[in-house]
């Protein structure tokens, strides 16, 4: 679509060869920033530093989020917290610290990636499931708030994907190789993602297996629900 992008992670390394690669691949600008965001006033940073090199940024994809696989008492309230933070709170940080420069563009947008976990409670990926529901609420109530203005609000919920989601998560081997049957290309989830984002969606279920699990999962009792997540979470 030969937009600039301006790009946010931890690695810096990493975020150098990506910026170069798609500069030279799509003849686009792409910046970067190397930041955590789990670092006291991280979204204060990164719209600083939009701010100071005059960026015009008329879409604001918050795309970063983690969990953590286990027992909830497994971890220490820092990890938990930590969680919450970049799954949530800087999401909310970002989307207020930008509201005022997507207003001054012709269309704005705003992608917020959830997760199918969103629908239910997950018993071994209790802290991650919350706060993915607490991502389609917020989505949602500001979507409609924003309603008569230039801002559309999206939200999406993927379901396995072929990220590092797994490893980082500390997922166990029966919850791993059930998402190895579901998993789809990290690619075709963004696709799905961006193409839902410019065609102003107000939320997007990715994949049709997905889809049916959503269905599931709102049919079936809850605890049955429950007892299976945990079953898969070995807790």
């Amino acid at each position: 679509r030969k937009t600039d992008v301006l790009l946010v992670a931890r690695s810096g390394d990493l975020l150098k060869q990506l910026a170069n690669s798609l500069s030279v691949t799509y003849s686009i600008k792409a910046d970067y920033l190397a930041t955590d965001l789990t670092e006291p006033d991280a979204a204060k940073k990164v719209f600083q530093w939009c701010m100071e090199k005059n960026y015009q940024v008329n879409m604001l994809i918050n795309n970063a989020g983690y969990g953590l696989s286990g027992s909830f008492e497994s971890y220490s309230l820092q990890d938990h917290l930590d969680v919450m933070k970049v799954n949530m709170t800087v999401t909310v940080e970002l989307c207020h610290l930008f509201l005022p420069s997507l207003k001054l563009q012709p269309q704005s947008y705003i992608l917020n990636i959830a997760s199918q976990a969103a629908f239910q409670a997950v018993p071994g990926l209790n802290v991650y499931a919350a706060s993915k529901a607490f991502l389609q609420s917020f989505s949602r109530g500001l979507r409609y708030e924003l309603r008569k203005t230039n801002i559309s609000v999206t939200v999406i919920y993927p379901g396995s994907a072929d990220t590092d989601f797994a490893r980082r998560a500390n997922v166990g081997p029966t919850a791993q190789k059930a998402a190895r049957r579901f998993n789809m290309p990290a690619g075709k989830v963004a696709l799905i993602a961006v193409n839902s984002m410019f065609a102003r969606k107000t939320e997007t279920t990715a994949g049709i297996v997905n889809k049916i699990g959503k269905f599931l999962v709102w049919l079936l009792p809850k605890k049955l629900s429950e007892q299976t997540a945990a079953s898969i979470y070995d807790v």
